[in-house]
């Protein structure tokens, strides 16, 4: 156990504590041994508090630290060799929510709905351990334990044991940016955090002054945790932005070089997706090149624009989007990234650089995430203010696209439960806290307190979890259907799969209100608007296709060849057709 600064410390098992020694080969570091049993770590005669790199905690992150024997877990799926990212639909759970019963074992009774749904990799939001029962995990302070609420460790395991049997990869969410508020015994133990560099969460984690070689060692070995231990495919970081590192090596690079050694060790094509908000392709270009080695990164330009063309909306960030957004969704359809070194208002300066054409895959496209629903007030989701043919059209540019699709839970039938911000902090002053301040946060944009929902409330959570009637109804059932049909076509069609930006071309007519996104000798095309949907009128809309109608592969809404080289599409309606050229 690391604790460079404590002059004594022992190991406490059944209320008695036994000494450690200085380990005279590793500065800072201190050994010993105990009996079996619940253990926690005294430092300087103090309380016994929870092992840093404890893999279980029985009692939350307050409790007492149990071990967990790994290779005890009797793994069924023995064959399972992994699979790579590239060419893969990714469908992101938060597992509290997923289900009424909120376990592993309950999400985990669902899979086979996502392999019927055609996914590739489930993506859990954060499982490590955090106070209380419910959050969204990114409050997590326990970064090598499982939330116990979920199904503990072994609860993990089954999880992942079940979707590997099923054929699908398991990818975790995992925060090294900042530890929650409440629960977090890092400091005590040794320099884990410096006021060299703030973060919106206070002080940052120290990956860059005194003590900064331990710390990322303790990152990077949880990280290897996961995926060595329980078999995850791969890992999405949380705001890498956030990771302030003035060393020569960055902390991801360091990261990214572990898990390939880690990779080539298993056999398994282990990757990295880190959430950036920098538009800097040097994210996921290689060490060698200059980069810092992760092999994706989540799109936030495509889903602005997606979402400002959808919705007319044009708040905050998404006022750069809104003023074109037809032509925003091309660039960003074309180029990867909107904000390429362009002048982005929200932020006031410019912003971005180039991303490489042939590396869409490197880009995750989303309409809908747990950030950009759980985010705003009341956690609407598309389905709420938008008709199925509006949510019919975000999937076909979604699962068309050049990038690594990704779906959040619910979307794929157009979920009517919200995603609301919940969380379950046990001290009451923190609680009220984080409830005041989001009603302050929400008040600036005319939201009255009331309106927005309780953080803490049980009935906030009741509310977020999926209703699993709703797919079997309309209009649920159909579409659902619908994302079933374009997850297929896609793995059938390899020109809607392919990520080369260069090779997509996009025709749009903003004043008809239509958009064609060329994908090889396939065109996607989309109508918004028309009838009730967007003010227009019911009649059908000619769309030029640029080549002749083949075969219509897919439609959603009024579709029908037209004269002379169009498609007739009604109101709200999208197709996905093959052409002669």
């Amino acid at each position: 156990m690391w604790a460079p600064d404590a002059k004594v410390v022992e190991v406490e098992v059944g209320a008695v504590p036994y000494l450690l020694e200085r380990d005279p080969d590793r500065p800072g570091w201190w050994h010993g041994e105990g009996p079996e049993g619940d253990y926690g770590f005294r430092l300087n005669g103090g309380p016994a508090l929870p092992d840093p790199r404890s893999a279980r905690q029985p009692f939350g992150p307050d409790g007492l630290s149990r071990p967990v024997d790994h290779a005890a877990f009797a793994w069924s799926e023995t064959a399972w060799r992994g699979r790579p990212l590239p060419g893969a639909v990714v469908y992101e759970l938060h597992v509290g929510t997923f289900t009424l019963e909120g376990t592993f074992d309950a999400a985990a009774a669902k899979l086979d709905h996502l392999v019927e749904l055609g996914v590739d990799f489930v993506e859990l939001m954060p499982v490590c351990a955090f106070p209380g029962r419910s959050g969204w995990g990114y409050d997590g302070v326990a970064l090598w334990a499982v939330h116990e609420p979920y199904g503990g460790p072994d609860g993990l395991k089954r999880f992942v044991d079940a979707a590997h049997r099923r054929g699908l990869g398991v990818v975790l969410d995992v925060v090294h940016n900042h530890l929650g508020p409440s629960g977090n015994y890092l400091p005590r133990y040794g320099p884990y955090f410096t006021d060299r560099h703030q973060t919106p969460w206070g002080s940052a984690v120290n990956l860059d002054a005194p003590g900064s070689d331990e710390v990322r060692a303790f990152l990077v070995g949880s990280a290897l945790a996961w995926l060595r231990d329980y078999r995850i495919d791969g890992l999405r970081l949380d705001a890498v932005h956030a990771l302030a590192d003035t060393r020569a090596r960055h902390f991801l690079e360091e990261l990214s070089s572990e898990v390939r050694k880690l990779a080539e060790a298993t056999g398994r094509p282990l990757f990295l997706v880190g959430e950036s908000d920098l538009n800097d392709p040097r994210t996921t270009a290689a060490p060698e090149a200059g980069g810092q080695g992760l092999d994706a990164q989540w799109s936030d330009d495509f889903h602005h624009a997606l979402h400002c063309l959808l919705t007319g909306e044009s708040q905050g960030y998404y006022a750069d989007f809104a003023a074109d957004p037809y032509a925003a969704l091309a660039k960003t359809l074309t180029k990867g990234f909107f904000h390429d070194g362009s002048w982005s208002s929200f932020r006031g300066r410019s912003h971005g650089r180039p991303f490489p054409a042939g590396h869409g895959h490197r880009l995750l496209g989303y309409a809908q995430t747990h950030d950009q629903i759980g985010n705003r007030a009341t956690g609407d989701r598309l389905s709420a203010s938008l008709p199925p043919g509006r949510l019919a059209a975000a999937a076909a540019l979604v699962l068309t696209s050049p990038f690594t699709p990704m779906l959040f839970m619910g979307e794929e039938w157009g979920a009517g439960t919200p995603w609301q911000y919940f969380t379950d902090h046990t001290d009451p002053a923190l609680a009220e806290a984080v409830r005041q301040g989001r009603r302050r946060e929400f008040a600036e944009h005319g939201w009255r307190a009331d309106q927005v929902p309780d953080p803490q409330s049980p009935e906030t959570v009741a509310a977020s979890t999926l209703d699993w009637a709703e797919p079997l109804r309309p209009p649920h059932a159909g579409l659902l259907c619908w994302y079933r049909e374009l997850i297929r076509l896609r793995r059938a069609v390899p020109a809607l799969a392919d990520g080369d930006l260069g090779a997509v071309l996009v025709r749009y007519d903003a004043a008809a209100g239509w958009l064609a996104v060329h994908r090889g000798d396939h065109r996607v095309l989309v109508r918004l608007g028309g009838g009730g949907g967007g003010g227009g009128d019911d009649a059908p809309l000619a769309v030029p296709l640029e080549g002749g109608l083949v075969a219509i592969a897919a439609s959603f809404g009024e579709v029908a060849a037209g004269p002379d080289g169009t498609l007739l599409l009604g109101p709200d309606a999208v197709a996905v057709v093959r052409t002669t050229g």
